[in-house]
């Protein structure tokens, strides 16, 4: 029977779905494993052959867990809100949905066709309320929470104003966007708005003022992943900073726990650092400084504050409130114009450019610990969300407070004994401190004068020289805090979320506002859908485009969405206009998995303690600092509430690599329509023109089918070299303006989708970035033929039989089970294929069809080639599915080397080979050999310096 890839795959497909061969249910019987991929957003262009790579290694090991024995999970869905839809919406006016259901019908069927075991049962779409229900569920529980730094955990907000009618804020330890102080009685005293303010300082999700970066033309607040070069990604609109009144989450809360949870969880080292980065942690401390001549003080926080007698000048952030504040009449204009250019730059990339700009503010502070006043500048380095968005400059000791200081000529103090400032900072961490200044009675009267804390500055312990940097650090802190002039303090990087869009497509706030606070439609009365507009357009106004929506109201006596021209503000208020950014949908959709149907609960209490968390997450490494860090925030939320059984979400990540498109080149000569072949091109004056790859076959042009690709072309002329036209290439990123973008479904139709997921997996390790080149994608298809080979001959005679295997046979086969277990086990499939084309080769050439191996064989290649495998196991008489059976183990005994092959060598030169028990003895292997004819023809006449025998490898006999 010849091997009908077409027939045979859909026939399998067919079947699994009418057995429902991967739908799964929990089976307390059984050990759980759960592996997920991050889910696509469906794009109109439909997969191409790089998405499906991360897909195929998480189902080759999901297979490989359920022949194992494991009940294994492993969901698909869509992640179908996005900014793409809503673009295409703009131009066309088709509604988003009707666009993001075409695009996943169109994904699904390309899905189906390569084989993946998901269980579509479980299937989501962020964009369906029965699931964003749980996202605004969610959302409702964060703003009625709030974070006790003391327990460390979320606690209803409930417990905050029960505590603030008996105590005020006394006492309080609980994470928030401002120091407040009040009492009892003036919270008892405030308005219904008043204690909502103060309420939302402390909410988990709160209403804040931050800087985002705006794109007018988008009508939206961006991601930083979503502007490149400061314009938009999806555009290339320009993108500006800008300070807007937002929904925010406060993952900051949650810091120290992420980091914490690095250590508990199977990711790379890399990724953890990059996380690590991200959150940012440093201790150190908060240090008042006051603005000379004024009431003005403000707050900077270092980690090394034993450098504060090296602080020559000040930085704010150019978003910072203080900047109005101390800005002079004399630079108001170049302050002006400096913040009107760091507009248009995002954090990112103030970050990235080591460019030095800035303005001097006119305005000076006074060095606490010194009374000298130092200049107070304004530079975009600085960040407004790090810290307190002011920074004290040392630049012998900083490399961008250096540069800031060459640049505009300002002092530069060293304060380590023995380092050379003259042409860059000096950054160490160890030595020996110096230039702690003496106090004399002329500072002592100058800190009077500026308010400086006097008793401390002639106290001797300040005098920090002959300390080491650790011991004054130490001192230091110490001092701050005994001496009243700030605080010891850990301080993260990590910044709340911005949770707010100006968009249409994404999931709507439950929130009405009454008297311009926000207040939680009942959580009954979830999910609040999204409503029909118009235009997709944010409005005539600058409102988000739910501004157009005419029946976006909520009538609070009746529980129910009405008219707009019914708010009176009485029982009758208006609605969020603003909607859920991507992340939202994507923060707890491993848990929806769990249990997709539940109408009552995110899921239900037994379902998450049986799945718990995900065992194995495949995914790109793009998500690193956005998705990942969200995820785990939003998981570890849900701990705190005791709705996710497992902190953390994640148990190991494996990040797929990128796959590159390989591009063509035609070369057409100059002023004409003539092309020439790659080896002649040199030839001729040419131009290289990028080819679309469908019609090039190892680098060989189907010349009539560029003729039909493009009009222009259909009058082409060639030069070929040896009758062919040779195309030239070069690895690029997979894109449709490079005619490199090779659809998989092709592949499949040409190849058979088994070729496709062996292929895919055999261009190199998961994690790597390779290119495509069909030029290898013929050998893996001869493979499987060749597999298919040992159960048909060319007569499609069936050749299987009950003969018992022999030692070789056995030997064989188990190598290749133990090299795949073990590679499967560290993603190392690349060579788990090699393993499978060397058996079969082996097999082959003993002419073995013997069915006690071909079974196990079977097993071991269906995670990779699942449609031929399920096939040849039923034809070898099996009866269910081939992943219901068990996956083998390799028997040692079989691998145990018998007899040793040695190279014969005469004065280094290899000249035949032999056979020898393993076991043999090296006085035994040397006789053997010199009395062997072969050897005695090589030594001829000759004498024998000596003989070397490396066991189980070479003999060799030195002659002259």
């Amino acid at each position: 029977m010849e091997y009908n890839f077409r027939e045979i795959e859909k026939k399998w497909q067919k079947r699994w779905v009418e057995n429902k061969t991967y739908q799964v249910t929990e089976d307390e019987t059984k050990q759980k494993y759960y592996v997920l991929n991050m889910f696509p957003y469906p794009s109109g262009a439909g997969l191409h052959v790089g998405h499906p790579l991360g897909y195929i290694a998480s189902d080759i090991y999901a297979r490989y867990k359920r022949l194992q024995g494991f009940n294994v999970l492993n969901p698909m869905g869509y992640d179908a809100y996005g900014l793409p839809a809503e673009q295409y919406a703009i131009q066309t006016g088709q509604h988003p949905a009707i666009t993001t259901v075409n695009n996943i019908n169109r994904y699904r069927e390309q899905l189906d066709k390569i084989g993946f075991s998901f269980d579509w049962n479980r299937e989501i779409r962020t964009c369906d309320p029965e699931y964003y229900h749980w996202t605004q569920w969610a959302f409702q529980k964060m703003f009625n929470s709030y974070y006790c730094n003391d327990e460390k955990q979320a606690r209803p907000i409930e417990e905050l104003t029960e505590a603030f009618v008996k105590y005020g804020n006394e006492g309080l330890n609980a994470a928030c966007s401002e120091e407040l102080r009040f009492t009892a009685d003036e919270w008892n005293a405030m308005s219904e708005k008043e204690q909502q303010e103060i309420l939302m300082n402390y909410r988990i999700a709160y209403l804040g003022e931050t800087m985002v970066n705006w794109c007018p033309q988008l009508g939206t607040v961006l991601a930083n992943d979503e502007v490149v070069d400061g314009v938009s990604e999806r555009g290339g609109f320009p993108v500006v900073q800008k300070k807007m009144r937002q929904w925010c989450l406060r993952v900051s809360a949650y810091a120290q726990r992420l980091l914490d949870g690095l250590d508990t969880i199977d990711w790379t080292e890399s990724l953890k650092e990059t996380q690590k980065n991200w959150i940012g942690r440093s201790e150190g401390a908060e240090i008042q400084f006051k603005v000379k001549d004024s009431d003005l003080e403000f707050t900077i926080f270092t980690t090394r504050a034993d450098t504060m007698f090296g602080v020559t000048f000040m930085v704010l952030a150019p978003e910072s409130e203080l900047v109005a504040q101390v800005t002079t009449p004399e630079q108001k204009d170049d302050v002006d114009a400096y913040l009107e250019r760091t507009k248009k730059r995002t954090e990112r990339e103030r970050i990235s450019d080591r460019s030095v700009t800035g303005v001097f503010s006119g305005s000076y502070a006074v060095n606490p610990f010194t009374g000298e006043a130092v200049p107070i500048w304004i530079s975009d380095y600085v960040l407004a969300g790090y810290g307190t968005g002011a920074i004290m400059a040392v630049p012998a000791h900083d490399s961008r407070d250096y540069a800031f200081a060459k640049h505009f000529g300002l002092p530069i103090v060293p304060l380590v004994e023995g380092c050379d400032v003259s042409e860059e900072s000096f950054d160490a961490k160890e030595g020996i401190v110096c230039n702690s200044p003496i106090i004399n009675e002329e500072l002592r009267m100058k800190n009077e004068e500026s308010g400086c804390d006097v008793e401390a500055n002639g106290n001797s312990s300040l005098n920090l020289n002959g300390l080491t940097i650790k011991e004054a650090i130490a001192t230091t802190k110490k001092y701050v805090k005994e001496h009243n002039l700030g605080r010891v303090k850990v301080n993260f990087r990590l910044r709340d979320a911005i949770f707010s869009r100006q968009r249409y497509w994404g999931e709507p706030f439950p929130v009405y506002y009454k008297d311009g606070m926000p207040y939680m439609i009942d959580e009954s009365c979830l999910p609040l859908e999204l409503p029909e507009v118009a235009k997709f357009l944010p409005t005539e106004t600058g409102e988000p485009p739910l501004g157009h929506a005419t029946k976006w109201a909520w009538d609070t006596a009746n529980k129910c969405v009405v008219d707009n021209n019914k708010i009176d503000n009485i029982t009758v208020f208006p609605l969020e206009l603003n909607t859920m950014p991507g992340f939202a949908g994507s923060s707890a959709y491993y848990l929806r998995y769990m249990d997709p149907r539940n109408h009552t609960a995110l899921v239900d209490k037994k379902v998450d303690e049986y799945w718990r968390n995900v065992d194995l997450y495949v995914g790109g490494t793009e998500h690193a600092t956005g998705h990942l860090i969200y995820s785990r925030f939003w998981n570890k939320f849900l701990y705190d509430l005791g709705i996710s059984a497992v902190e953390e979400p994640f148990q190991k990540l494996v990040n797929q690599g990128m796959i590159q498109g390989r591009s063509n080149f035609v070369y057409r000569i100059k002023d004409t329509n003539t092309f020439v072949s790659l080896n002649l091109k040199d030839q001729y004056d040419t131009t290289p023109l990028h080819v679309d790859v469908n019609i090039v076959s190892n680098d060989v042009l189907d010349t009539e089918a560029f003729k039909a690709w493009r009009p222009e072309y259909e009058t082409a002329e060639f030069i070929l070299e040896d009758g062919k036209y040779i195309c030239g290439w070069a690895v690029e990123k997979m894109s449709k303006s490079m005619f490199n973008v090779v659809n998989p479904d092709m592949i499949v139709e040409k190849y058979g989708a088994d070729t496709l997921r062996m292929y895919e997996m055999f261009l190199g390790p998961v994690e790597q970035s390779k290119p495509w080149d069909t030029n290898g994608i013929d050998g893996v298809h001869r493979f499987i033929k060749k597999f298919w080979s040992l159960f048909y001959d060319r007569n499609d005679n069936y050749l299987v039989t009950d003969e018992p295997a022999n030692k070789e046979e056995l030997k064989s086969l188990h190598k290749l089970i133990k090299k795949v277990t073990g590679d499967i086990e560290q993603f190392s499939y690349n060579t788990s294929i090699s393993a499978f084309m060397i058996c079969v080769n082996e097999l082959f050439a003993m002419k073995c069809s013997k069915k006690e191996i071909l079974n196990q064989l079977t097993v071991t290649l269906a995670p990779f080639a699942p449609h031929v495998c399920e096939e040849l196991w039923e034809t070898l008489g099996n009866t269910g599915s081939v992943c219901d059976a068990q996956w083998p183990a390799y028997n040692e005994e079989y691998l145990v080397e018998n007899t040793m092959n040695y190279t014969i060598s005469f004065n280094g030169k290899a000249r035949f080979n032999m056979e020898f028990p393993a076991d043999a003895a090296s006085d035994a292997i040397q006789e053997t050999v010199l009395a062997d004819e072969r050897s005695i023809k090589w030594i001829d006449g000759k004498n024998i310096v000596k003989v070397i025998v490396v066991p189980k490898k070479i003999v060799n006999i030195v002659i002259k």
